[in-house]
């Protein structure tokens, strides 16, 4: 089993959802970044939360043979990643920034309202709404997407 799938099923074992998961060089670091399911979405990420599964993914990583340094777990943050298709339409009506990886026009970054994501041809198409008009980005050209916090 791959490490991100070995994460993956850990995570939401214990009735989280995985938002990220990134490593160091040599993957000597493993930083995982966990939100409340869509259906448990009472409240965000608690230092108990991230405990539960940092105990928990140690205890599988030495199970399974896994060797790393250091393992850190945290809440996506208030600017939370939009990683996943699932993302694009659970944050429909909030404003986000969008990087693309391959310029529209003359322009990679873009800011709005999430429209929510549609299907065209084939296609994960995400809307966003710049102003009274509306973009669509393919997904797979969708570089980093965040939530811009509100304060």
């Amino acid at each position: 089993m791959q490490l991100i799938d070995l994460i993956e099923t850990t995570v939401v074992g214990l009735g989280y959802e995985l938002v990220e998961f990134e490593t160091s060089p040599r993957a000597r670091l493993l930083r995982v970044f966990i939100d409340r399911s869509e259906s448990a979405l009472k409240s965000g990420i608690s230092v108990e939360d991230c405990a539960a599964v940092s105990s928990q993914l140690s205890r599988v990583f030495m199970v399974e043979n896994v060797d790393y340094d250091r393992l850190e777990v945290s809440s996506p943050g208030l600017d939370r990643a939009l990683v996943k298709p699932a993302d694009y339409r659970r944050f429909a009506g909030q404003e986000v920034q969008i990087k693309l990886r391959v310029p529209l026009g003359n322009q990679r970054n873009f800011s709005g309202v999430l429209d929510g994501l549609r299907e065209e041809s084939g296609i994960e198409m995400v809307c966003l709404r710049v102003n009274e008009a509306v973009q669509q980005f393919a997904l797979e050209n969708i570089d980093r997407a965040r939530l811009v916090p509100k304060f």
